[in-house]
């Protein structure tokens, strides 16, 4: 039985099938990345698995649990999620924010207390931005933010990770302090779902990967198996090839 699991998953939006016959697993600890070009439909993939849009047909499973038996809250402790794009809605400081991922663990008519403030700090300083802990989250940067939200998606202490292009608004720094982050989390048995736009991050940080094209996972397995120059070129229209380095990584060129 797999941690977790989507069979035969179809969705849509505005009525338009935007994926169809998805298939995959995920053990505790793996990083699965899905690749695929814009408009492709990855966002809406990752709202459905996480129960935020109503598949069309197919089933969610979680440790062997249908998604569709689960409240809200149930999954929200389970799988957190970091979107691409984050509205500014009031002035609250980054700890505020970041605390706010304790919210699955706390009844509504209650405050956070001491241990949550606690978790919430330690996830700041696993993101490295401890330092901006009192200040203001809408005067933040595009990248800062971004780490804010992802702090607070650790302090959600879900098991489940889904990250909607996380590293698109990092510089390059921040991008592989980020991805050797999310290999220490996998160390701990946190698995991760994320969509990118980098090719060359599946061989940083990715155990599992697929490509996505025509509303299917063209290919699924290993980064060695499946980020090839054939794959790649049929999904981005380039002539990429891949060079491998000294230390034996991979990287994406082009022609």
């Amino acid at each position: 039985m797999s941690y977790f699991e989507m069979t035969n998953g179809e969705g849509s939006y505005n009525k338009r099938v935007i994926f169809e016959d998805i298939n995959f697993t995920i053990e505790k600890g793996e990083i699965f990345t899905i690749l695929g070009s814009n408009g492709i439909g990855k966002t809406t993939l990752l709202k459905s698995l996480l129960g935020i849009k109503r598949l069309d047909k197919g089933e969610v499973f979680i440790n062997g649990e249908n998604m569709k038996n689960l409240s809200y809250k149930d999954i929200s402790k389970t799988m957190a999620y970091v979107p691409q794009v984050h509205s500014y809605t009031f002035p609250f400081k980054v700890i505020d924010v970041v605390v706010m991922g304790r919210s699955p663990h706390i009844n509504m008519i209650d405050t956070p207390e001491e241990k949550d403030i606690k978790i919430a700090e330690k996830s700041l300083k696993q993101m490295g931005i401890y330092h901006l802990k009192e200040k203001e989250y809408s005067y933040l940067s595009g990248g800062e933010v971004q780490l804010v939200f992802l702090a607070r998606a650790l302090t959600q202490e879900a098991n489940i990770l889904v990250l909607d292009e996380p590293t698109s608004h990092l510089d390059f720094g921040n991008q592989i302090r980020f991805l050797r982050t999310i290999d220490k989390l996998s160390k701990d048995e946190l698995s991760i779902i994320m969509t990118s736009h980098y090719p060359d991050h599946c061989f940083i940080s990715s155990d599992k990967v697929a490509i996505m094209q025509n509303k299917k996972f063209i290919d699924i397995g290993t980064p060695d198996d499946v980020v090839t120059p054939e794959n790649l070129n049929e999904v981005y229209n380039l002539d990429i090839k891949l060079v491998k380095l000294d230390n034996g990584r991979k990287i994406c060129v082009w022609e």
